[in-house]
């Protein structure tokens, strides 16, 4: 490692390509890097700003000197002036904030010049409680020269109570997060009554987020939300700000229920963005089944954030999981102690689960320039104005390309040059794209797969929605197709009850309880210090079987602990701080029973399934491994108990004369298919907006209802989140590149940059390399041609109906990302 250089002068911004040949020079790094794209600097074009914005709104952005909007800006503005819901889908740090909040801060300036009543209002609805305290930082400092006519206020779950009726009263510019319109005003909308009777503008930012599971939640919510402000008397017009995507009118369409403008052309001037992708070295270690091991990608993004820090080049390393976050700041505090003791402290951790102060103490730290370094998730992905950062390490793909775009946007905010370095896991999808970077660099962006009919998600929020206002035949078509065919089961579980020409919510309990719009279901977990009772943070119920299990490693600010005991009926973990030289990996065991085939194509004898399936899951034991290599020191026993998923998937069977074809003999059948299904899972979240942890997967001989050799892959969440719909319609393609990514692995028999998962519950026993290639390559000889294959953006009727019984005995079943992987 280079950590021979103290930090630069604080004047000097080396380019990305010296700072980038800093980081290879003097070393094997070099060979480490697979690609390097070079993205030009571009110039900007301006456009006038449109006549209906006020002159004081006008001077207010030229104080700040913004003279003219880039023409993407002044269009978005244009039609929000026009009274039409529009998204701007440009790239990071293409000004989107300045195309709606023109528009947005004159409509305020009219409304506080109404005599006698309240002036028009506004709601801004952002992922994060970060991007949302960011965004009143840049209001309050923009609308500064407006006096008191622009008054916004954050309204979230670490706002105080005693600010909360100010905020009710007063604000007219209101921040807050899809969770607290869920929880909070919606259900309480009569408190905000003068709020919603003049609410003129939503925005939407970072829209793109809502996807999958959560997406649809969020759909259901705006929804409820039109509903309410249709009662007091106001129709607003949505605003919506995205990462670029494939089709991003139809995704806001889908996600507001009304029609939506789309604004793509980005006019904006961008830097030159140096990108490398980079692929850490295989190490002398073996893995299961003898199986070569890779450096892993948090060890290699711990000595790059490392090497940056010392250079004195200000970086976010975004890692996919909060453990992840705060290995490699421990990791590269403590090689940095070795150079400088100055320097351990300016680089930190940011994750969610964090308490409140923590997070805001982080927030002024990276806004200051007093941290150099932060490894963080993706928290800090969505729109923070992190000025001044010269790279971005990305340890690992972040699951979709909108998403990696986002990422490696942070850098070069300014204008100004920047670097971003994309290291590889060791997992079929990463070691795929390092080795094929058109698949990153050349192809388009993918959409956005979100399902608001899914029953058990739009079933909560039929009651949520009569608990605010009786629900009456002609809402029913503002919650969609399917709402009809629920309100009977609904009625029949007393939860609704019809009078007259409306139905009530009959319960005591509020409704807004029935269901966690981010999926994740059941009471979080708090993690609790056994010696102190000191509160830690809190687990998402969903992942606590897999994150915080009896002798799993969790860490929390740079600490290690080790969890005593997780007792899920108090939903607490009680840990103990500890220094253990490992990290703990869960593995838990799936089967499938399929409840109905929706449709099904054949492909040549084989055949192509999608529908509904009852899946069965255990965590049932986890690995240790060492910190920094991976290696696999032991495996421990759990008894957790199993859950029960009714969810969608998409499967494919083969029959005996192709399995003679592929030349896949009776032994080596169960390898073949379980390899498949390994690195089929691994690669679809290429073709779908998800995470590898938002699907699973089994492979089995002979499965009991097909009566053929079956592989299914599945969504992680009741009812079905999109994702194997996704699947199904591009089938061809994903299975294609699935064979692609096997064939082109330099292993002999396996690992896991190709069929190998890191989640297996049957240790990765048995897998067959060769024969999954060969009857992957006989699967796809009787696949559609591209031209027939489903358009994967149109709408498809999944077929789904209105069953949304979990089997758990409870009213709705809980989201969680589980599978066999």
């Amino acid at each position: 490692m280079a950590h021979n250089q103290l930090p630069r002068h604080a004047g000097i911004r080396p380019s990305p390509r010296s700072i980038l040949e800093q980081l290879t020079g003097g070393s094997d790094r070099a060979t480490r890097i697979t690609h390097t794209e070079h993205l030009p600097p571009r110039s900007g074009t301006h456009a006038p700003w449109p006549q209906e914005i006020r002159p004081e709104v006008v001077d207010a952005f030229r104080a700040c000197g913004i003279e003219h909007p880039w023409v993407h800006q002044a269009r978005t503005a244009e039609y929000a002036l026009r009274g039409e819901s529009v998204v701007v889908a440009t790239g990071t740090a293409s000004g989107k904030s300045l195309a709606y909040l023109a528009p947005v801060l004159s409509a305020l300036l009219d409304g506080a010049e109404a005599p006698g009543r309240r002036g028009a209002t506004a709601l801004y609805l952002s992922p994060t409680k970060a991007l949302a305290a960011d965004q009143r930082r840049a209001v309050s400092e923009l609308a500064a020269p407006l006096g008191h006519a622009v008054r916004p206020a954050v309204y979230d779950g670490d706002t105080p109570v005693e600010e909360r009726e100010w905020v009710r009263n007063h604000a007219n510019y209101v921040l807050t997060n899809p969770d607290m319109l869920h929880r909070a005003i919606l259900p309480g909308h009569a408190r905000w009554s003068s709020f919603l009777r003049t609410l003129r503008y939503v925005v939407i930012d970072e829209c793109h987020t809502y996807r999958g599971v959560f997406g649809s939640h969020v759909a259901q919510v705006l929804r409820r939300l039109r509903r309410v402000c249709a009662r007091y008397g106001s129709s607003p017009v949505f605003l919506l700000a995205s990462a670029t995507a494939a089709d991003p009118a139809r995704a806001a369409t889908r996600l507001t229920g009304l029609p939506v403008a789309e604004i793509t052309e980005d006019a904006s001037p961008r830097g030159e963005l140096v990108f490398a992708l980079w692929e850490p070295p295989l190490t002398e270690l073996h893995g299961e089944r003898g199986a070569p091991v890779r450096r892993t990608a948090t060890a290699e993004s711990a000595d790059l954030l490392t090497d940056l820090a010392v250079q004195g080049v200000r970086t976010v390393t975004f890692v996919r999981s909060r453990r992840g976050a705060e290995l490699i700041a421990l990791i590269a505090q403590e090689r940095l102690a070795a150079v400088d003791h100055s320097l351990p402290s300016r680089v930190a951790a940011y994750r969610g689960g964090y308490l409140p102060e923590e997070r805001r103490a982080l927030e002024r730290a990276l806004h200051s320039g007093r941290l150099l370094g932060l490894a963080a998730t993706t928290a800090l992905e969505l729109g923070m104005d992190i000025a001044g950062l010269d790279a971005v390490v990305l340890a690992g793909y972040p699951g979709t390309r909108a998403s990696l775009w986002q990422q490696a946007g942070r850098a070069g905010r300014t204008g100004q040059g920047a670097l971003a370095v994309l290291v590889a896991r060791d997992d079929p999808l990463d070691t795929y794209l390092v080795h094929h970077p058109d698949a990153l660099f050349r192809q388009p962006v993918e959409s956005t797969v979100l399902d608001p009919d899914n029953p058990y998600v739009l079933a909560p929020h039929l009651c949520a929605a009569a608990a605010e206002l009786p629900l009456t035949e002609a809402d029913l078509e503002l919650f969609g197709p399917a709402a009809a065919e629920l309100m009977p089961q609904l009625e029949q579980r007393r939860l609704l009850r019809r009078r007259a020409t409306a139905w009530h919510w009959t319960r005591r309990e509020r409704a807004a309880d029935l269901t966690d719009i981010r999926g994740a279901g059941g009471k979080p977990i708090q993690v609790v210090e056994a010696e102190t009772g000191r509160l830690l943070g809190t687990v998402d119920a969903a992942a606590a079987h897999t994150t915080v299990h009896d002798g799993a490693v969790h860490l929390h600010q740079g600490r290690s602990y080790l969890v005593r005991r997780l007792d899920l009926d108090d939903a607490v973990a009680l840990v103990e701080e500890a220094d253990p030289p490992y990290t703990t990996t869960a593995r838990d065991t799936t089967s499938v029973s399929i409840l109905e085939t929706t449709t099904e194509v054949p492909w040549g004898d084989a055949r192509l399934c999608f529908g509904s399936v009852e899946v069965t899951n255990q965590v049932v034991s986890y690995l240790r491994r060492k910190l920094i290599t991976g290696e696999v020191l032991g495996e421990s026993k759990l008894d957790l108990p199993p859950r029960t998923l009714r969810t969608r998937a998409v499967w494919w069977t083969v029959t005996e004369g192709q399995l003679d074809d592929a030349l896949v003999p009776p032994e080596a059948l169960g390898g073949a298919l379980h390899a498949a299904e390994h690195a089929s899972i691994g690669m679809l979240p290429l073709f779908a907006t998800c995470d590898r942890w938002d699907i699973g997967g089994v492979s089995i001989p002979l499965h009991p209802d097909t009566l053929l050799p079956t592989v299914f892959v599945y969504d992680g969440h009741p009812g079905g989140a999109g994702f194997a719909e996704r699947a199904f319609h591009t089938a061809a393609r994903w299975l294609t590149a699935t064979r692609e990514a096997i064939a082109s692995c330099e292993c002999d028999s396996g690992c896991p940059s190709c069929i190998q998962s890191p989640k297996c519950g049957n240790g990765n026993d048995p897998l067959d390399k060769k024969a999954a290639i060969r009857l992957l390559t006989t699967l796809l000889a009787g696949a559609p041609t591209a031209a027939s294959e489903s358009d994967p953006d149109s709408d498809f009727d999944s077929g789904s109906g209105s069953d949304f019984d979990s089997g758990s005995g409870s009213d709705f079943g809980s989201g969680s990302g589980s599978g066999s992987g």
